[in-house]
């Protein structure tokens, strides 16, 4: 199991590895409207753990350019260990 911290309000979710993150993300207050990295209303921070994050896909790195701490959480799975989020 993987786990997901938010920084902002402290929740934490466990998910299965491998499991798209857009859920858990939701549920914690962080906005979606298209959910197919086109609009990014889900950008987060990943203030730890990106290792344990899918790669970048081409909508992210469309969008954001920059692939460095940022990442669409529409777009994320998180594949195990800890990762911790900021939005």
């Amino acid at each position: 199991m993987a786990k997901l911290i938010f920084e902002d309000n402290q929740e934490e979710t466990e998910l299965p590895d491998g499991a798209p993150i857009i859920e858990a993300c939701e549920q914690a207050g962080i906005p979606f409207a298209c959910t197919e990295g086109v609009c990014g209303t889900c950008v987060v921070e990943v203030i730890e753990g990106m290792e344990h994050l899918s790669e970048f896909n081409q909508a992210e790195a469309d969008f954001l350019g920059d692939l460095d701490r940022e990442r669409l959480a529409c777009q994320c799975r998180i594949n195990g260990g800890c990762v911790k989020l900021k939005f």
